[in-house]
């Protein structure tokens, strides 16, 4: 069994292994770690590897990395990965986890489309990949109008003040995933999807799937001169503020899919902002729109470049690490999607099914 794991922000751990069974159960058997990462003493590798033969192969990756750090010696240095990192390798290893690189991606940026839409592409795609009639795909997503969007569980009431999106017209809709509200304007957001099959995070838990599905993004801001970090559960942040959120929604296929999408601020009208999200008042109201201001950070000021070209950098450093072939959603999807718009997305009981 073979298991990789790449640490956001780090190095890559991989581990060889097998499984046989003994008095006690299944076993890991003929363990072999290595990676590009830094380790001193030399001797320390076969420490780990030797802590790894014949612990039970039911054990998680804490547990694993527990017995990892009872076997290193005083004053071990690990540079690059963790303990901890080579338990989510060997989980991943018995998981049969599968890599980036084993994909043929897509992308998908099409123009302008309006919230409600959006919303439902997200969720035919990702059913797509989980019945195995769509390859793992990158979605940047361009908004043809203003939108507030909520999450799954979140309160309508307590999350919008309806009135003031009104007469600034947004739209408000609510999306599939859990997490917050986004406060989006088409010019000042920068949103995309990743539809991903499960096997691509198995072996992670579920906080580690959101640091592992970021890690390229960040490699892309490190690229524009962003110093940019993962910051749990769902935020990318920097030392100047947030700059993006994450969410997550798991679908049951013929293999399992997940649905990764992030929103990141460009720029920000904070004052706009205040009015129509009201835990926005609740979280900045000691300090008002100066700590909007300081709380986003947006990357427009961080970068100095244009919305499109930062876009056109994040695509093309996701290609450089993992190829992208340009593609399209089908008339068929499309067609199911516009469906979903209109009878769910933008029904009144959906958005207010949390009222």
């Amino acid at each position: 069994m073979h298991g990789e794991y790449k640490v956001p922000g780090g190095k890559l751990v991989v581990v060889d292994l097998d499984v046989e069974s003994a008095a006690q159960g299944e076993v890991l058997h003929g363990v072999r770690v290595a990676g590009d990462f830094f380790l001193e003493p030399d001797e320390a590798l076969l420490d780990i590897n030797r802590a790894l033969e014949g612990a039970p192969a039911d054990l998680t990756a804490p547990q694993l990395a527990a017995r990892i750090d009872a076997a290193l010696p005083e004053g071990t240095v690990m540079f690059g990965f963790t303990s901890e990192a080579v338990g989510i390798a060997v989980r991943r290893a018995l998981a049969n986890a599968t890599d980036w690189h084993h994909y043929d991606w897509q992308l998908i940026h099409d123009g302008p489309q309006s919230p409600a839409l959006h919303m439902a592409l997200d969720e035919v795609l990702t059913a797509e990949v989980a019945a195995g009639r769509r390859p793992p795909t990158l979605r940047v997503w361009e908004w043809a109008s203003p939108a507030v969007v909520i999450g799954s569980f979140q309160s309508l009431r307590n999350e919008v003040d309806v009135e003031s999106a009104d007469r600034h017209g947004m739209t408000v809709v609510r999306r599939i995933s859990g997490g917050g509200a986004m406060f989006v304007e088409p010019q000042s957001t920068i949103t995309y999807s990743l539809y991903v099959p499960d096997s691509l995070v198995q072996g992670l838990s579920f906080a580690d799937s959101y640091a592992y599905l970021d890690d390229w993004v960040l490699a892309a801001l490190g690229d524009m001169g962003v110093k940019a970090w993962y910051q749990p559960l769902n935020d990318i942040a920097t030392d100047a503020g947030k700059i993006a959120g994450a969410a997550q929604k798991r679908m049951v296929g013929e293999n399992g899919a997940v649905l990764h999408h992030v929103t990141m601020a460009y720029d920000i009208d904070a004052d706009k902002m205040l009015e129509v999200l009201r835990i926005g008042r609740e979280k900045l109201s000691d300090k008002g729109t100066k700590s909007a201001k300081k709380r986003v950070d947006p990357l427009r000021r961080q970068t100095g470049l244009p919305r499109n070209d930062v876009i056109d950098r994040m695509i093309a450093s996701f290609r450089n690490r993992y190829g992208c072939s340009v593609g399209e959603v089908t008339e068929q999807e499309l067609s199911r999607a516009q469906e979903l718009a209109r009878t769910k997305f933008s029904s009144h009981e959906w958005t207010a099914r949390v009222p």
